[in-house]
């Protein structure tokens, strides 16, 4: 651990990404940083929107002291801006969050403790935390669970990892491979593909609740529809990605997503539940369509698997 040239310590081994397209939440995300308990050798922010004001602000986040790299970029999507941020990272460790999260004030010092930790009992390991919802309106990624977990293989019922809170050795990219950038997994599938390839090459997933961010609240109940069938059509292009290799792991879950999906919209009408009710009819309208998307997407595959 060095001193930084602010009032923070500086951890040596690690570099935040975070990519944005420069809207309103991500002053309150680099302040979150900037306040935290340690300082990571480098904060890389990767902007699709290439902004004026998120340079500036940048500026001043090294002015304090703070290594911190501002990357316009013209790609598009989270995928695209995450590997933008990984191909720039120089360090041992990397941490991801994103530009509607707010970290805690111990995330990193954390994250990293327990990377170190896990790295000794399972080698590399991808760490993932507590997504907690923060402000008034609707967060759909959320996760309070209190009970750590370790996942070494992909499940039937849902998906483990949470992007806005996660972190890995970077050395597993050559295991894992990067981001999907394939625009039909925008939203959704991008992050559950990722973790679905890193599982299925052997490396494992840990949830630790110590690990927390806040997920800022940006929608109304109003947007509930839109959102799910956005996402929906993302599951559903995961689905068909790995369909198309011939995964039956994802044969029972499209299965079963297919089969939830009336009996989400019956209970939705008769509980007059408006959110399961949009869940019910996102999957009905926008699971196939991903999928047909996610089946004609050759995908990335993971250079080598940990046996």
């Amino acid at each position: 651990m060095t001193a930084g040239r602010g009032s923070r310590e500086v951890l040596p081994d690690v570099t935040i990404v975070i990519p944005t397209t420069g809207g309103p939440t991500l002053a309150g995300c680099l302040d979150s940083i900037a306040a935290g308990t340690r300082w990571p050798a480098r904060l890389i922010v990767v902007d699709q929107g290439r902004s004026e004001a998120v340079a500036e602000r940048i500026g001043a986040l090294r002015r304090m002291g703070l290594d911190a790299v501002h990357v316009p970029s013209t790609g598009r999507g989270i995928s695209a801006a995450t590997n933008r941020g990984l191909e720039r990272t120089r360090t041992e460790l990397v941490a991801i969050t994103h530009d509607d999260c707010v970290v805690r004030p111990t995330w990193l010092d954390g994250l990293v403790a327990s990377l170190t930790r896990h790295a000794a009992d399972l080698g590399d390991a991808i760490v993932t935390g507590r997504v907690e919802p923060e402000g008034d309106g609707i967060v759909l990624t959320v996760r309070t669970d209190d009970r750590p977990a370790i996942h070494r293989s992909p499940g039937l019922t849902r998906d483990v990892l949470f992007p806005p809170n996660m972190g890995f050795a970077i050395r597993l990219l050559e295991v894992v491979g990067p981001f999907d950038e394939h625009p039909s997994l925008a939203t959704a599938g991008e992050d559950n593909e990722w973790a679905h390839r890193a599982l299925r090459a052997g490396v494992p997933i840990v949830y630790d609740p110590s690990v927390a961010v806040g997920h800022l609240a940006r929608h109304r109940p109003a947007d509930l529809a839109g959102l799910y069938r956005r996402y929906a059509r993302g599951q559903g292009a995961f689905y068909g990605t790995w369909l198309r290799r011939g995964d039956l792991l994802i044969a029972l879950r499209v299965l079963r997503d297919l089969v939830r999906a009336p009996w989400l919209v019956a209970r939705g009408a008769f509980t007059r539940n408006d959110e399961l009710l949009a869940m019910g009819r996102a999957e009905l309208t926008g699971l196939l369509p991903g999928i047909l998307a996610g089946l004609r997407n050759r995908g990335t595959r993971p250079t080598r698997g940990r046996g």
